[in-house]
């Protein structure tokens, strides 16, 4: 019988979605489960993308350019002027998600072999990207006691070798929540310009950033021109998830012209998702005002209540809208199947991702777990009543 790749083998599965079936299987039982595992917004999606589809008369749905419109790429070049990120529309090419640009980046920077060096614990399918492109990821632990904050640039320092390529972040972080200082970032940057290397951002979670900190993109460090690649994404800013658009961004001439070898192989990215999120961006600046006073509530009622549980331990996020919790358990994975499969209050129950699959270091994170805060207030405020009863019965 033939055999299937090594690659195929080694690919790693979604945290956030193998614990699917077992939900499934509860539904079918009548439970019902508040969904704390996956970063799905319950925002509605502006009205102005929806209605720049709904009214479209497009007669030929064919392809865009490689590289998307030229109208979105001028549009959004605008976009980022206004939040001090100084590019141009041929710095950006339009990807089929920020998963897109992220494989994009990877494939235009690195080779079999090569390294990447990633802040843990970091978004799961930075293991899946690196495993697809054959590219060995080195991580670096964060710490729950700190935070999540930046591990020191010496630690960064010690793991470089001559495979090393690049550094990754997710800023404001997936799965931490932890948004990025800007000495921190002006520390990554001068490291990145030492070793020659580049840093790939992640900043898809760019406007959810509370209490009145300021989100510092890595395209906006000078001097960093040749260094710095951006991934971006609608998903989460407009609550557009389905649209699966996103964008690579970076003013290295070098990387651009690779990046769009591997754009025009996959012909072009999908045309009405672009028309959608081209009209997104006449968002007024009170959605996001809105959207960030809802979610700083929802981070407050989250944490306090995840305080108040014995045995709890939870970072405070700064931005995007998960947490990292530690809980008073050995393995968050039996956990989250038990609260599945074999525990109920009231009919309810909860649904959280283990954490170690946000790891690359073996072992770790055993007894954490991810929880995203995308539910209303009332709904998190009985997850956490859940979650208390939960763990309570689990330790008899």
């Amino acid at each position: 019988m033939p055999s299937i790749s090594n690659k195929g083998r080694n690919m790693p599965e979604s945290p956030i979605r193998k614990l699917v079936p077992f939900a499934e299987a509860a539904v079918k039982k009548g439970k019902k489960i508040y969904q704390l595992n996956i970063g799905q917004p319950d925002i509605e999606t502006p009205k102005a993308a929806l209605d720049a589809v709904k009214n479209n008369d497009i007669d030929v749905l064919s392809y865009s350019h490689s590289a998307g419109f030229v109208s979105y790429r001028t549009k959004l070049a605008k976009y980022y002027h206004k939040n001090d990120i100084p590019v141009d529309a041929e710095d950006i090419i339009i990807t089929t998600g920020g998963s897109e640009a992220l494989l994009f980046a990877m494939g235009s920077i690195t080779d079999p072999g090569d390294e990447v060096i990633i802040p843990e614990p970091f978004y799961a399918n930075y293991n899946g990207f690196a495993t697809a492109s054959g590219v060995d990821i080195v991580p670096i632990k964060g710490s729950i006691e700190d935070n999540f904050s930046l591990p020191a640039i010496s630690e960064f320092e010690k793991l470089i070798t001559n495979k090393t390529k690049a550094i990754l972040l997710c800023n404001p972080g997936n799965p931490t929540g932890y948004l990025y200082t800007r000495d921190e970032i002006q520390q990554l940057a001068d490291l990145a310009i030492k070793h020659d290397l580049f840093i790939v951002a992640d900043e898809v979670y760019r406007e959810f950033a509370y209490d009145g900190v300021k989100h510092h993109s890595i395209m906006s460090i000078p001097g960093l021109d040749q260094n710095a690649i951006m991934v971006d994404s609608v998903s989460k800013r407009y609550s557009m998830c389905g649209a699966r658009i996103g964008c690579l961004v970076s003013k290295n001439k070098e990387v651009m012209i690779a990046a769009m070898k591997f754009a025009q192989a996959r012909l072009s990215p999908p045309t009405f998702a672009q028309i959608a999120a081209e009209a997104a961006l006449d968002t007024p600046d009170e959605y996001f005002e809105e959207v960030n006073k809802e979610y700083t509530e929802r981070r407050n009622l989250l944490i306090e209540g995840l305080e108040q549980i014995p045995g709890v331990k939870v970072a405070k996020p700064k931005g995007a809208f998960y947490c990292i919790a530690e809980l008073p358990i050995e393995n968050a994975d039996k956990f989250a199947q038990w609260l599945l499969e074999d525990f109920q209050y009231n009919g309810e129950t909860v649904m959280v991702a283990p954490a170690n699959g946000f790891y690359s270091t073996p072992n770790t994170g055993m007894n954490q777990v991810r929880i995203a805060y995308v539910l209303k207030k009332e709904n998190l405020e009985k997850a956490i009543e859940i979650l208390k009863i939960a763990l309570e019965e689990y330790n008899k």
